[in-house]
C-alpha cells in the first residue's frame, strides 16, 4: 500500500485512525464485507461505525459525514495556489539554479521508497537544485508571525517590562535562521538559555501551531532521504526550508491586467535543515508505530488526546466517532476558563480530554471537592436546580454605565490569505458588510425602521471607502458602540482609520465609545473592581443559564432569551457568509439577488439579536 505524507501525518495520530480510515476506504470501494469479521461483536461494531460515517437526506441520497467538503477551503484554494507560485518565483530569484514548482501536483518533483511492503511517497512544493546543493522548500499558507513572535529576554527592571529578542535572525539573502546558527551570537547577551530552549522546543512539538509545519517538513525529509538512500541518487547537501507569508507585508494596491502585483518580500523563508534533522528521531518512531498500526488494524477505542486536535481546524476527521460519548451540552469540558483543570485531594491535576479518559464525562461527574472556581459552582448549581443565576446589582451597574443611543454593530469580514486591496496585510479581516441597529433610548428600537446596513456586491471591487462613509454617516460619537466581542469591531475600525486617514478622526471617536454586550451578560472584572467590588466578586459572572453550557457566544446566548433562530436563515453563520460573498462574482443575476438578500438578513439577525438580548436582560433586573 502507499502512504503519502498527508497519510503519514494523520496515521501518526493514533492506532484507531488507521483502522477507521481503512474501513472508510473499503466502504468507498464496495460494501464492507462484514463476513470477514468472524467475531460477532466486532462485526456489529463495524456496522455501527459505518452507519455513523454515512447518513441519508430526505431524497435517499447518501451523505458522507466524515470526508465533508470544506466550502471555505474551496474559496481560499486559488489563493493558496498563488502563494506557492509567489514562493517559487522568490526561490528562483534568491537561489538561482534549476527550480521546479507547479500548480499541478503531478508535475512537481516527487520522492518515494519501499519498506516492509509500504510505499512512502511525497511531492515537493518547490525543488531547487544547485551544483553542490539541493534545496527543498515546503510552502505553507500561514504567516511568519508565529515564528518571529517566538521571543525571549531578560527582565529590565528600569523599564518594568521584558526586553524581548527573536530567536531568529535574517541573513543577507533575507532567509531566517535560528540565532544559534550564527557563530557571532552570544545567547546570554540577550536571553537566558532556559527561555531560548523553551521557545525552541515549540518548533519540535508536532501539535504546536509552530511545530506542526516543521514536523510536516521532517516527514518529507524522511521520505526524500529514504528515496535517495534506496536509489543512491546523490551525494549533494540537502537543505530544508519553509516558505510562509510575511505578516508585515502591506499591499500597495498595484494591479496589472486585473491581477494584484505582489513583490518578493510578501514571502518569508526559514531554514529548518537542522531542526528537521533533530525531528527525524520522532518521525522514525512514528513510522515504526504506523507500520504496526497498519498490520494490526485495531478498531477498538483508544484514549483521546492532543493528537485529536479537537479544538483546531486540523482536528481529526474521526472525532465524531471517537467522541460520540461526550454530550453536546454540559460535559466536563464545558466548565468555563478551565485550561488549568481541576486539582484533586492528592494535588494531581485532571484536565481536558484526560477527564474524559478517566470517566469524568458529564459536568456533574467532576467531584465537588475538586471545584475551586466560583463560576464553576455557579454552573453546577444552575444545572442541578434548572434555575438561572442572576446578579441583579452587578447587571444594573453595567446597564447604568451605558450611554445612549446604543449603536449595535456587526461586521462580516473576508480573511483573505493574500491582501486584496491597498493597505491590507495577509489574512487581514477585510470588512465587506455591516449591520447596525440604533437603540435611541432603553428598549426603544424598531427592527426595520432603526436598521442600517451596507454590503459590497463584488468581491473583486474595493468598496471599503463606501462602507466607511456609511459608518460615519450612521454612527456618531454621542453614545455607545455596542457589539458582542467588541474588540473585533474596534479592531476593524482602527484598521480602516489607518487606511483612510481622511476619516480617521471620526472613526477613532467612534472607536473610543466601544462597549460589549458580554460586559453586561457575562461581566467585566476590571470595571467591577474599579467601582469597589473585590477581585473574587468582580470575576464572577453576572448571568448564567445551564443551556449556555459554558459558552456566551451569540448562537448560545440568543436561544436563552429569544425564539429567534439562525437555522431558519439561508446563511446561518460567519463561514457561510464569507463563502457566499466570495462567490458573488460567479453567480447568475437571479442567484446573486437571492444570496445578496440572504446575506443582508443574516447580518441583520446578528445585530437584532443583541437588541433582543439586552432588552431581556434589562427586564430581568427591573
Amino acid at each position: 500500500m502507499a502512504v503519502t505524507k498527508t497519510n503519514f501525518i494523520n496515521y501518526s495520530r493514533c492506532r484507531r485512525y488507521v483502522a477507521l480510515d481503512e474501513v472508510k476506504k473499503e466502504r468507498l470501494n464496495a460494501d464492507v464485507s462484514y463476513d470477514e469479521y468472524k467475531d460477532e461483536e466486532l462485526k456489529e461494531e463495524v456496522k455501527s461505525i459505518v452507519g455513523e460515517m454515512y447518513s441519508y437526506d430526505e431524497d435517499g441520497n447518501e451523505i458522507d459525514n466524515i470526508d465533508v467538503e470544506d466550502p471555505q477551503l474551496n474559496v481560499m484554494l486559488p489563493y493558496y495556489k498563488e502563494i506557492e507560485m509567489l514562493a517559487g518565483k522568490k526561490v528562483e530569484h534568491i537561489f538561482g539554479g534549476k527550480t521546479i514548482y507547479s500548480l499541478d501536483t503531478k508535475t512537481q518533483e516527487s520522492f518515494d521508497f519501499d519498506e516492509d511492503g509500504i510505499k512512502y511517497l511525497c511531492y515537493v512544493d518547490i525543488y531547487n537544485e544547485q551544483e553542490n546543493e539541493i534545496n527543498i522548500i515546503e510552502v505553507k499558507a500561514t504567516t511568519s508571525n508565529k515564528y518571529l513572535s517566538l521571543e525571549a529576554g531578560y527582565r529590565s527592571t528600569a523599564k518594568e517590562k521584558h526586553d524581548k529578542f527573536s530567536i531568529f535572525y535574517k541573513d543577507n539573502k533575507g532567509i531566517f535562521h535560528l540565532k544559534e546558527d550564527n557563530k557571532n551570537w552570544n545567547m546570554l547577551d540577550e536571553m537566558p538559555e532556559k527561555e531560548y530552549i523553551s521557545k525552541r522546543n515549540k518548533l519540535l512539538d508536532k501539535y504546536d501551531s509552530c511545530g506542526k509545519y516543521i514536523y510536516d517538513l521532517s516527514v518529507q525529509r524522511m521520505i526524500i532521504e529514504g528515496d535517495l538512500k534506496q536509489h543512491n541518487f546523490t551525494n549533494k547537501k540537502i537543505n530544508y526550508y519553509l516558505a510562509v507569508l510575511n505578516h508585515k507585508y502591506v499591499f500597495d494596491g498595484t494591479y496589472k491586467d486585473g491581477k494584484a502585483c505582489y513583490t518578493d518580500d510578501i514571502i518569508d523563508i526559514f531554514d529548518y535543515t537542522k531542526l528537521t534533522e533533530e525531528a527525524l528521531e520522532r518521525v522514525y518512531f512514528d513510522k515504526k508505530e504506523i507500520n504496526s498500526f497498519l498490520k494490526d488494524m485495531d478498531l477498538s477505542p483508544c484514549n483521546l488526546g492532543k493528537y485529536c486536535e479537537y479544538k483546531k481546524p486540523s482536528k481529526c476527521k474521526f472525532c465524531k466517532i471517537c467522541m460520540k460519548h461526550i454530550p453536546k451540552y454540559n460535559s466536563s469540558l464545558s466548565y468555563m476558563n478551565n485550561g488549568f483543570g481541576f486539582k484533586d485531594e492528592n494535588g494531581d491535576i485532571h484536565k481536558g480530554l484526560d477527564l474524559i479518559n478517566e470517566g469524568y464525562i458529564n459536568m456533574m461527574d467532576v467531584p465537588e471537592s475538586w471545584i475551586k472556581n466560583e463560576n464553576h459552582f455557579i454552573q453546577r448549581e444552575a444545572l442541578i436546580t434548572g434555575k438561572q443565576y442572576i446578579n441583579k446589582e452587578k447587571i444594573k451597574q453595567a446597564l447604568n454605565n451605558i450611554k445612549y443611543p446604543i449603536y449595535h454593530l456587526d461586521f462580516e469580514t473576508f480573511p483573505c490569505p493574500l491582501p486584496r486591496f491597498r493597505g491590507e496585510k495577509c489574512y487581514r479581516q477585510s470588512p465587506f458588510q455591516f449591520s447596525l441597529h440604533i437603540e435611541r433610548t432603553p428598549g426603544v428600537c424598531d427592527k426595520e425602521l432603526d436598521h442600517y446596513e451596507f454590503l459590497s456586491s463584488d468581491p473583486t471591487k474595493d468598496e471599503r471607502e463606501e462602507l466607511v462613509k456609511k459608518l460615519v454617516e450612521y454612527i456618531k460619537p454621542d453614545g455607545t458602540l455596542f457589539a458582542q466581542n467588541v474588540s473585533f469591531e474596534k479592531g476593524r475600525i482602527k484598521e480602516l482609520s489607518e487606511i483612510f486617514p481622511q476619516y480617521k478622526e471620526e472613526l477613532l471617536k467612534i472607536h473610543a465609545t466601544g462597549s460589549d454586550l458580554l460586559y453586561i451578560v457575562k461581566g467585566q472584572p476590571k470595571f467591577y473592581e474599579s467601582i469597589g467590588y473585590d477581585e473574587v466578586e468582580a470575576k464572577k459572572v453576572n448571568f448564567y443559564d445551564s443551556h449556555l453550557s459554558g459558552s456566551y457566544s451569540i448562537k448560545k446566548t440568543l436561544p436563552v432569551f429569544s425564539d429567534l433562530k439562525y437555522d431558519d436563515l439561508d446563511v446561518k453563520n460567519g463561514t457561510e457568509a464569507l463563502v457566499t460573498y466570495a462567490m458573488f462574482s460567479s453567480m447568475s443575476k437571479e442567484e446573486l439577488d437571492f444570496k445578496y438578500h440572504s446575506l443582508l438578513e443574516y447580518c441583520k439577525q446578528d445585530t437584532w439579536a443583541m437588541v433582543v438580548i439586552l432588552d431581556k436582560i434589562r427586564k430581568l433586573v427591573e
